[in-house]
């Protein structure tokens, strides 16, 4: 009872299973695995955006694009964050500012001397 494209092979005894060229399906509980975000461009624009992704909703600004080595940028973060009156966070080359201050951000960095810019929505 084979009929022309209408079955195809589920279990064969000389191979075992056959093999489905699908790709796997995450285990249930497991997110997929994400692509990490791409790199910010690196043109000496200092961009300023407001983000609350795996925050749980929680809003931050992140500024991102700053030179310096690691030490200046851990003074730039603790000076932006008294300049706010707020919380943060330095994860790589990324400044987390809690709460959504993207504005005076963008003053006190302006002033500091960088070219800075809002970025994002």
């Amino acid at each position: 009872m084979n009929h022309d494209g209408d079955s195809r092979l589920v279990y064969s005894t000389d191979g075992g299973r056959v093999r489905d060229n699908r790709p796997p399906v995450p285990a249930r509980g497991k997110a997929a695995p994400q692509r990490p975000p791409p790199a910010p461009p690196n043109d000496g624009v200092v961009r300023i955006q407001r983000d609350s992704r795996g925050r749980k909703g929680k809003t931050a600004t992140t500024v991102t694009g700053l030179p310096g080595s690691e030490a200046e940028l851990d003074t730039i973060l603790r000076t932006l964050k008294q300049h706010c009156g707020a919380g943060g966070a330095r994860e790589g080359r990324v400044l987390e500012v809690q709460g959504d201050h993207r504005d005076r951000l963008l003053e006190k960095l302006t002033a500091m001397g960088f070219r800075a810019k809002l970025a994002g929505g």
